[in-house]
């Protein structure tokens, strides 16, 4: 036996023995108060309807309420303040505090009265033992008052007739329904929101006022709606007029001395005195137009898109009254510019428990190239994959290289032959222009080359609808095969990975579009329920395919017999992808998620397989987590069965596990499990996952990779694991580690390879090395990544 591994089994144990006793130590946490203190343990509101409790439990001072009954939090403040002294880790106990716990039950009382229980009364209960207390908030809510007569007061004429044309679309007040005080909460805001959208510039919050009677019988209570007028007795209804747009000099913003540009265009006038803007890119999203009633969401939906311009630091919109005229506006819009250009260096260190690399990208970009707020990025990108645990340095085993260089033109708007009213009203608009080279190579076996271009348009339907137009997606690939034909395991490897080698040394064109749709992508990051979708489809060829039709002669795609256009086949394929997922929030920073994800590329016409690039993989980060990206399936597809030689899994490492349809399935659980850890949330997560690739396309040599329904139930894999996830809001760092259950790769007997983990582990993975050498069978998957799965 090696040293380190006697040195490891010397020390392993009493280490984790003392960080088991230390933990628990730490868990008792009486020990660190006073002998007449008392930690919070327990915390309950009893006697008032449950849909209110959790609610009401928000009410309680912070300061006393427990943590959670696992106690981590807690725990892990005690260790790290023991250890080191530092409070940026857990939450420390919290100690009973009478005042505390007076002004909570006062406050539990005003929300109980404020959700119509006016009678309510609530005690608190105090019960202590062995220095661990348990509050006990005791509800007597008496009956739920409803709104019995509802009236309004609203001196203004023109006031009150608006309120009234606009309240049975908008209002939440009715007589009959129960009385709360969010409702009239709700209904200022919907009142100052109605008044600020229809020119009342002066309108204010506090003109809304209510008063509610709650001294009648049969539990009613009378509401009165009164909104009062200014001193001058009138609300006064504003116009838009004349609009000064300026930029400022520099990114320093605006110097005391500022000479207007004497020029004016429909009702607006635009200086630029940093000299870098043209007119039109700009003020296009200027919704504040001249003579039009003033409206606060106009208003707002100018500075959203000018800033979403990402060329101005900061945008200021003023109103100027001039002295001549009672009921004008007149907007100042005040812009200062950011910087122009900037470089960005990257680097990422992919790895998992196979395979580690490194990639390293520099990126230029520039924000204004054409004075028109068209972003312009310039990216060169290289890297490298190796092989890890076959001895040697960590680079020894280099398999895979790839070097790219993009550029992308993002225009702000739809660059469309004709006029699009409110353009932007909803969202962003862009038209992208890109193009880029791609190289790749995997030792010994193949080099790969691509020229990608495409122009695509953006935009937003409403804030949960977006879509994506690739109008024209043209795309030239070509490349070489690196293997030794004339050996037997250059051969052998040839023979099994014909289908896809085929795929991979075509020269071909591709030229078509794409489009996708998703729902709900901006609630991803929210703590809410909701169901979003995202559907995409890249069709190609059929353009092409009927004028061949017409000029050429037929052709037999099935026997190498190709249309040709410029001198090389074109592919001809469809290729639709749905992503469907149901979010469930659970309460507070806890989250349930079930994802189906599915797609499928169907080559017909001019082509009998998609493209290379086009085909499916299952397993990583993303996907069926407890296995490597690239390593499961298709079908019931077995390395060692299939490349009978060491050399042969080597060379053909990462390509022979792909296939022309995918179905994936995830259910996931997230929680919190600390509330501060250095400066951030940290939280958990357990998941299932389920899926497989398949091959549906003739041609391929191996028959255990074709998808058919009967045998769809011994194709699946299945794998379950836990996570953590390091929230800083901005960004996720994420580690999750996968755990096999069920690998189609073998029998339908044997695939409960979980039972293997804990009876004959060692034999069964002797055996399998042996079979599949250089790879190795391992029940765990550790995946970093950043942001967060789906």
């Amino acid at each position: 036996m090696k040293a380190y591994s006697i040195y490891k089994e010397k020390f392993l144990f009493p280490a984790i023995l003392l960080f088991i006793i230390l933990f628990a130590a730490a868990c008792s946490s009486t020990k660190f108060i006073e002998e007449n203190q008392s930690i919070v343990k327990v915390v309950e509101i009893d006697s008032i309807p449950s849909k209110y409790k959790e609610e009401a439990m928000n009410y309680i001072q912070k300061d006393i309420r427990p943590s959670s009954r696992l106690g981590i939090n807690v725990g892990l403040y005690n260790i790290f303040y023991t250890l080191f002294k530092t409070k940026s880790v857990g939450k420390k106990a919290p100690v009973l505090d009478s005042t505390l716990v007076e002004i909570s039950r006062g406050q539990i009382e005003k929300y109980l009265m404020g959700k119509g229980y006016f009678m309510a009364k609530v005690r608190a209960e105090i019960k202590v033992k062995n220095q661990r207390a348990q509050v006990d908030f005791i509800a007597t809510t008496g009956p739920s008052f409803s709104i019995g007569k509802l009236s309004y007061t609203i001196p203004d004429p023109a006031v009150r007739k608006l309120y009234m044309e606009q309240k049975s679309f908008a209002s939440h007040l009715h007589e009959g329904v129960r009385y709360d005080d969010d409702s009239l909460s709700l209904e200022r805001e919907q009142i100052y929101q109605m008044m600020k959208e229809h020119g009342y510039y002066d309108f204010s919050r506090p003109y809304v006022r209510f008063e509610v009677d709650s001294s009648l019988n049969k539990s009613q209570a009378n509401v009165g709606l009164l909104i009062d007028t200014p001193e001058t007795g009138k609300h006064i209804q504003y116009m838009i007029g004349e609009t000064n747009v300026i930029v400022a000099p520099s990114t320093e913003g605006f110097t005391d001395s500022i000479t207007l540009n004497p020029r004016i265009y429909r009702g607006l006038r635009f200086t630029d005195l940093s000299k870098r803007f043209r007119r039109n890119p700009i003020v296009r999203y200027d919704f504040l137009k001249q003579g039009e009633v003033y409206d606060v969401t106009k208003e707002s939906l100018t500075y959203n898109r000018l800033y979403e311009l990402n060329v101005f630091k900061n945008v200021k919109i003023e109103y100027v009254k001039p002295k001549d005229s009672a009921n004008i506006l007149n907007p100042l819009i005040q812009l200062t510019p950011q910087k122009r250009m900037s470089n960005r260096v990257e680097g990422e260190v992919p790895f998992n428990a196979g395979t580690v690399g490194f990639t390293v990208s520099n990126t230029y970009t520039n924000n204004n190239i054409f004075r028109g707020a068209e972003r312009f990025e310039f990216q060169i990108k290289g890297g490298l994959q190796s092989r890890i645990g076959q001895g040697g340095s960590l680079f020894n085993d280099i398999y895979q290289r790839d070097f790219s260089v993009s550029a992308n033109l993002a225009v702000p708007r739809l660059m469309v032959p004709f006029n699009i009213p409110l353009m932007g009203k909803n969202g962003m608009p862009s038209t992208t222009f890109s193009s880029s080279y791609i190289y790749s190579l995997q030792k010994d076996f193949f080099v790969r080359r691509a020229l990608l271009n495409s122009i695509t348009y953006d935009w937003v339907e409403t804030k949960s609808k977006l879509h994506s137009f690739t109008f024209l997606n043209f795309e030239y690939r070509f490349g070489g095969l690196l293997i030794d034909t004339n050996s037997v395991d250059g051969k052998t490897t040839y023979l099994n990975n014909i289908y896809n080698i085929n795929l991979l040394t075509r020269k071909d064109l591709t030229i078509g579009m794409k489009y996708a749709y998703s729902l709900n992508a901006n609630k991803l990051l929210l703590n809410k329920s909701f169901i979003y979708f995202r559907g995409n489809i890249d069709i190609a060829g059929n353009m092409l395919y009927g004028i061949s039709r017409i000029i050429d002669t037929k052709h037999n795609p099935a026997n190498g017999d190709y249309a040709n256009i410029l001198g090389l086949p074109f592919n001809q394929y469809v290729r639709p992808e749905v992503d469907i997922r149901w979010y469930k929030s659970l309460g507070v920073d806890r989250q349930f998620i079930a994802r189906i994800n599915a797609g499928v590329g169907y080559a017909y016409g001019n082509s009998v397989a998609i493209p290379f690039e086009k085909l499916f993989f299952a397993g990583g980060a993303s996907g069926v987590r407890a296995w490597q990206a690239r390593t499961l399936g298709p079908g019931n597809y077995n390395r060692g069965n299939t490349l009978t030689s060491e050399e042969a899994r080597k060379v053909s490492y990462g390509i022979d596990q792909l296939g022309q349809m995918h179905i994936e399935a995830n259910l996931e659980y997230r929680y919190k499990l600390i509330d501060k850890f250095f400066g951030a949330k940290l939280k958990g997560a357990v998941f299932l996952d389920a899926g497989n690739v398949w091959n549906i396309a003739p041609g391929n040599p191996n028959p255990e990779t074709y998808f058919k329904f009967k045998n769809l139930a011994n194709q699946i894999g299945v794998g379950t694991g836990m996570g953590l996830r390091y929230d800083l809001q901005y960004f996720v760092f994420r580690f999750d580690v996968g755990l096999k259950l069920r690998d189609p790769q073998f029998a339908p007997a044997d695939q409960w390879v979980i039972t293997k983990l804990f009876s004959g582990r060692s034999e069964f993975q002797k055996a399998y090395n042996t079979a599949n050498s250089p790879d190795t069978y391992r029940f765990f998957q550790y995946n970093f990544g950043i942001g967060l799965p789906f």
